[in-house]
């Protein structure tokens, strides 16, 4: 099935980044770069605005949507709130990724398995530092964590 037209001044419109408040900037950049092998990309601190802003990735943030992580330098606490899920990360073998990262601590907030209702797709979801949730899913074409 086609996408649907663009409308005028929305012509190769994409997602550009997905954006977390995080209370430990290093201790999430270690998560995200040692855990799911992510990258840096990109990082701004502002001072005057007393905030720093971190990119990371898995390709260039010209061509792939990447994870900004934005750290307050007030030390505030944040609450999830009920509106946002998960990011999801396509992954080449659900089972040994979640093996390899409960291994190293992360926690595993739901095993790996198949989907309620269709068996053929194996999911699972972990946590990064912050709690937020992390959904994986078998793609064997995908980067495989590990």
């Amino acid at each position: 099935m086609p996408f649907p037209k663009q409308e005028a001044g929305l012509e190769g419109v994409r997602i550009l980044h997905i954006m977390l408040r995080v209370a430990d900037l290093q201790r999430s950049i270690d998560f995200y770069e040692t855990q799911l092998g992510m990258r840096i990309v990109r990082r701004e601190d502002h001072h005057q605005g007393r905030f720093t802003l971190a990119f990371l990735g898995y390709g260039a943030e010209e061509a792939e949507t990447v994870l900004e992580l934005t750290h307050n330098w007030d030390g505030r606490d944040y609450t999830h709130g009920t509106a946002f899920g998960h990011l999801a990360l396509g992954v080449g073998d659900v089972y040994a990724a979640v093996q390899r990262l409960a291994d190293s601590g992360v926690r595993v907030t739901r095993p790996p398995g198949p989907l309620v209702g269709r068996d053929s797709e194996i999911i699972a979801f972990i946590e990064d530092p912050d709690g937020y949730k992390i959904e994986l899913i078998e793609r064997p074409k995908c980067w495989n964590v590990g």
